[in-house]
Formats: C-alpha cells, structure tokens, sequence
C-alpha cells in the first residue's frame, strides 16, 4: 500500500513539472515560428499539385511527394524542438531561480528530470500531431483527386478492369496508411531518444549552445554508429585484443544510439508497408535509451550542487 502511495505521488509530482515545462515552452516563441514554417512546408505541397496532371505514375510521384516533404519537415522540426526545448530548460530555471525553489521542496531530483523531459515530449507530441493531421489531410484529398483522374483517363483509354484495378491499389497505398501513421510514431521515438540525450549534456554542461552542438553531433555520429560496429567487430580475432575491440565495440553502441534504424520511413514514403515488428523494435530501442539517459542524468544531476 506505501509502495502504491509513493508510486502515486512521485507520478503526481512529475506530471505537476511536466505540464509546467509544456506551458514554459509554448510560451517561447521560437516554438511558433517552428510550428508556421513547418505549416508553410506541408502547405506548399498542397498548392502546387495542380501543375502534375500527366500520365498515370505522375500521381504516384506527388503523393510521394508530399509524404517526402512532410515526413522531412516532421523530422527536422521535431529533432530542432527536441534538442533546444531541452537544452534550454535547465539554465532556464537556473536563470529565474525556479530551480532553487522546486528542489527546496521534498521533490526528488529524479521527478524533477524526469517532469522536465516528459514536458519537452509532449510539445513534441502535440506539434506532430497537428503536423499529422496536416498532412493526412491533404494527402487523403489529393489522393481522392488522382484516383478520381486516374481512373477516369484508364477508363477513356479502354483499359482491362484488372490493370484498372491494379492501378487504384497502387495510388490507394502512396494514400493515408496506418504504416504512414507508424512513420510519424518513429520520429516521435528518434526525437525523444535525441531529448533525453540532450538532457544528459545538459546535466554537465555550460551553455545551452554546447549542449545544442553536442547534441546534434552525437545525432549525426548515430547514423555511422553500425558501420563503426562493424569495423570493430570485423577486426575481432579471439585473442586478446579482439575482445578488447569487442567491448569497446559494445560500449560504443550502448552510449550512442543507432540512428540509421529510424530510416525505415524511406520504405513507408515508397508506398511499402511497415510491419509491425519493426514499429515495436524501434519503441523499445527508444524505451532503452530513454531510461538509460534519464538514469544517466539523474546519475550526474543529483551530485551537482547549486
């Protein structure tokens, strides 16, 4: 019963820094201006459908298109969300004092983390699901429209009802599909691996700007991370050496997520399906390195003296 009781208050402690880390940052008005160009991007690839009226696989070409760019525009704002959210947070509080003032509180270092990064996720949350729905949106219009053309024009040239059939299943599956819906699930995870990363940085570091650098470095570090395993372990040999470039290998691949693997949207934007293994493959990466940072960051936070 005490077990369940400190579950519920650490729970309630954590959502009360959570809700006031999303109201900080909506606030911001860098968030805004994210949010509008990200608008603007999704927008455009609306109006300039019309000038792609051609031959059948001319349709398939803009839906794919507009998957593209917004599933790109998602991926830079939500990955440019994650890490300056994050990295601003701390120094943040420090500035305004609010830090002093919570962890005067019986309130664990942990909660206080852990609050702090789950705000920054649910700003992400939120302003991919309004880019989600953007996009579904158009998409389910200008699929409606191709098909309706498509089809017609396959009709006038007197094609077999089969190939006709044929046709509308491949613009149906460049359309609104739940493995579209799984792409935008992915980059939430990538993004919340990057936040909690930043997190940890931002527990040692100076500036906001180092955290940012170091933040996005390491991203980029991450879509090398399986070759680098691949070098080291194909120089292991047994000997020992080679165990040694084996656990190095190990370590390196526990600190620095494999970022490479989050690319499976390249195959969703081909119009392929994205099996479910895959989705929950991704989430529990994300879940390991999401506990492994916020653990890390609590780690160094709570020797840190103010």
């Amino acid at each position: 019963m005490n077990a369940l009781s400190n579950m519920l208050s650490h729970a309630s402690r954590i959502g009360v820094i959570a809700r006031h880390a999303f109201t900080q940052l909506v606030r911001m008005k860098v968030f805004y201006f994210l949010a509008f160009f990200a608008v603007i991007l999704i927008a455009s690839n609306f109006f300039s459908l019309p000038q792609h009226v051609g031959p059948e696989s001319e349709g398939v070409r803009v839906l794919r298109n507009i998957k593209s760019w917004s599933l790109g525009a998602m991926t830079l704002f939500a990955l440019v969300i994650s890490v300056v959210s994050t990295a601003l947070l701390l120094p943040k509080d420090v500035e305004d004092r609010t830090l002093y003032t919570i962890l005067a509180k019986p309130v664990p270092r942990l909660d206080y983390l852990a609050g702090k990064l789950l705000g920054v996720l649910l700003l992400v949350f939120v302003s991919l699901a309004l880019m989600d729905l953007l996009m579904t949106g158009a998409l389910q219009l200008r699929t409606n429209m191709i098909l309706t053309e498509q089809v017609a024009l396959a009709e006038s040239r007197g094609w077999p009802a089969q190939d006709i059939a044929i046709l509308r299943e491949e613009i149906l599956s460049h359309g609104p599909t739940a493995s579209l819906q799984g792409a935008v699930f992915s980059v939430f995870l990538r993004a919340s691996i990057i936040a909690s990363l930043a997190l940890l940085i931002s527990t040692f570091s100076s500036s906001t700007l180092f955290t940012t650098n170091i933040s996005f470095l390491i991203y980029f570090i991450g879509h090398f991370q399986a070759d680098a395993r691949s070098v080291f372990t194909g120089g292991g040999d047994g000997t020992g050496d080679g165990l040694l470039i084996r656990g190095a290998s190990l370590l390196f691949s526990l600190a620095i997520p494999d970022f490479q693997l989050f690319n499976v949207i390249d195959a969703v934007i081909e119009g392929q399906v994205m099996p479910l293994a895959i989705l929950l493959k991704l989430t529990l990466v994300a879940l390991f390195y999401f506990v492994f940072y916020v653990l890390a960051s609590w780690f160094v936070f709570a020797k840190k003296e103010f």
